[in-house]
Parts: structure tokens; C-alpha cells; sequence
């Protein structure tokens, strides 16, 4: 039997053993990282907010403390995902993932419009200006928060995690609240009477930059989800990889999804008619591994043979 009578799709998946830790690993650890720097920063700003007696900085305690629950969600997400395939789930858990990444998001949505209606309130009640001693607090808080955004978003990228990039953007939006609350408790401070309720224009300020970013994160989240094409570059490198293999004619097709932290490939390569469906077998385990040594991040490839014109 040849391949001029009859298209076969070969199933090139054999699923081997990663050679190398799981990619969610390293993330589960940069995430505890975060969840001991948020406790201690929460702590530290909450107790600055109420003795310096500044809104701003209580609710940038609070954000860390919404960080701390979005820390307990990227965790869970993460160690979902790292779980092998089984009977339930062939392809894996790396759905898990993305899902984590949207229950984070919308955490961040809810924590700036439920901190943007106490500030309204705040505002319109007369207090006092904050201590100035809350400024050294918050420059303090600025840099640490800069540096893990830093840290955690090197990870990410590492991994191509959505969920691990949800949390450095965590640590960014914490340290643009912290920058927001540096400015208002500034102005108040050296404005005198008069000025007290710059401490909650600038928590406001920063509820918009909090529930931006919320959007923003949510919706490469919802995408994945989606199973939206990933970048571009994925596909050309598949392509590249089966057009090198040896007796593959073209690459007719070629589709790819992203699980978790890995990619699946669906591609029709075009041979030789008079091909065996033995040989054709062969030239589609070739081409799946020529694809799998292109890019690591390639889980499992399903190849359809068919002859070429």
C-alpha cells in the first residue's frame, strides 16, 4: 500500500519524560519569594498608615495583602499545571494556568474599585495630615516592590508563564501605589491645612493604576484560554524544522496551541505518493523530532501525511 491511494495521519506524541525540571517549579519559588516579601510589607505599611495616620498607605497595605491572596492563586494555578497528563486529561493541566492568571486579574479589578470607593468616602471626611515619617516608609517600599517586579518578570519570561507575569505585575502595581501614596502624603505634608485630602487623591490615583493593570493582565489570560494562536515566531520555527526533514515536500498546514507552558503542534507535511505508509510513518516521527529539537517548548506534535501533487 502507498500513499497515492490513501491519506494517514500519523499520531508522532510519545510524550517522554522532560529531561529537565517542570518550568512551574521555578515559578512556584519566585512566588513564595513574593508571598514573604508581601507579608512583611503589608505588616510594615499598615501599621505606618494607622500611626502616621495616612489613608494611602493603608490601602497600599492592603493591595500587598490582595498580592499575598493573588500569590495563593498563582501557586495553585502553578502546581496544577506542573501535574503530568492522565486518563481525565491527555493533554495535561496546563489550563490550569491561564485560569489562575484570570482569577488574579479580576482580583486586582475588584481590590481597585473596592479601595477607589473608600478613598471617595475618606475625602469627603475631615482628618489631619499624615506623619512625615510615612515618606521614608514608602521610598523603602518603592524600591523593594521595583525589585521584585524585576525579579519576578525575569522568571517569567523564562518559563513563558502568564500567570508568573500577572504577579510581577503585582509588584509593579505596588510600587506605583506606593509612588502614588509618596506623592499625595508629600503634598499634604508640605501643603499644611488645606491640603489633607492629598493622601486620598493620590490612593485614587493609584486605584486606576491598580484596576489598568487588572485589565490589561486579564485579557492575554482570557486569550490563552481561548486557545489564541500563540506568537507567530512559534509556527515559523515548526515550519522551518518539518521543510528540513528529508523526503517532506512542503508544510501544507500548520496550527499551534499553547497548554500551560507548553505548545502543541498540528501540521499536514506533503511527501512522495509512492511512499510506503511504513516510510511515511518514519518521515513523520523525523519531522516531529526535527520540530521537538527546534523549540523545547514543544510538548507533542500530531502530523497528517499526505502526497504531494
Amino acid at each position: 500500500m502507498d500513499l497515492s491511494s490513501s491519506n494517514v495521519q500519523v499520531n508522532a506524541v510519545s510524550s517522554p519524560a522532560r529531561d529537565k525540571p517542570h518550568p512551574a517549579k521555578k515559578g512556584v519559588r519566585t512566588t513564595l519569594v513574593g508571598v514573604v516579601a508581601n507579608v512583611a510589607l503589608a505588616a510594615i505599611k499598615g501599621l505606618a498608615g494607622v500611626l502616621g495616620n495616612s489613608y494611602a498607605l493603608i490601602a497600599d497595605a492592603i493591595e500587598s495583602t490582595m498580592d499575598v491572596f493573588h500569590a495563593v492563586v498563582v501557586l495553585s494555578g502553578l502546581t496544577i499545571a506542573a501535574v503530568p497528563p492522565d486518563e481525565k486529561h491527555p493533554y495535561g493541566h496546563g489550563k490550569a494556568e491561564p485560569l489562575a492568571a484570570i482569577v488574579a486579574a479580576l482580583g486586582l479589578i475588584a481590590a481597585a474599585i473596592g479601595l477607589a470607593i473608600q478613598c471617595v468616602r475618606e475625602i469627603q471626611a475631615p482628618h489631619g495630615a499624615p506623619e512625615t515619617y510615612t515618606l521614608f516608609v514608602l521610598v523603602a517600599v518603592i524600591v523593594t516592590k521595583e525589585i521584585l517586579y524585576r525579579y519576578v518578570l525575569r522568571t517569567a519570561h523564562e518559563v513563558q508563564s502568564t500567570v508568573v507575569k500577572t504577579d510581577a505585575w503585582h509588584h509593579r502595581s505596588d510600587a506605583l501605589t506606593s509612588a502614588a501614596a509618596f506623592i499625595g502624603i508629600l503634598v499634604a505634608v508640605v501643603g499644611g491645612p488645606g491640603y489633607e485630602s492629598a493622601d486620598e487623591w493620590a490612593a485614587l490615583i493609584a486605584c486606576a493604576i491598580i484596576g489598568y493593570n487588572g485589565v490589561r493582565l486579564l485579557r492575554p489570560a482570557l486569550a490563552e484560554v481561548m486557545d489564541t494562536a500563540p506568537p507567530p515566531a512559534v509556527e515559523q520555527t515548526a515550519r522551518a524544522a518539518a521543510a528540513g526533514v528529508d523526503r517532506v515536500v512542503a508544510v501544507e498546514s500548520c496550527t499551534v496551541r499553547k497548554m500551560g507552558f507548553d505548545y502543541f503542534v498540528d501540521m499536514h507535511v506533503e511527501v512522495d505518493g509512492a511512499l510506503t505508509v511504513r516510510e511515511g510513518h518514519r518521515v513523520a516521527h523525523a519531522v516531529k523530532d526535527a520540530i521537538r529539537r527546534a523549540d523545547a517548548r514543544v510538548l507533542d506534535v500530531l502530523i497528517h501525511i499526505e502526497p504531494a501533487p
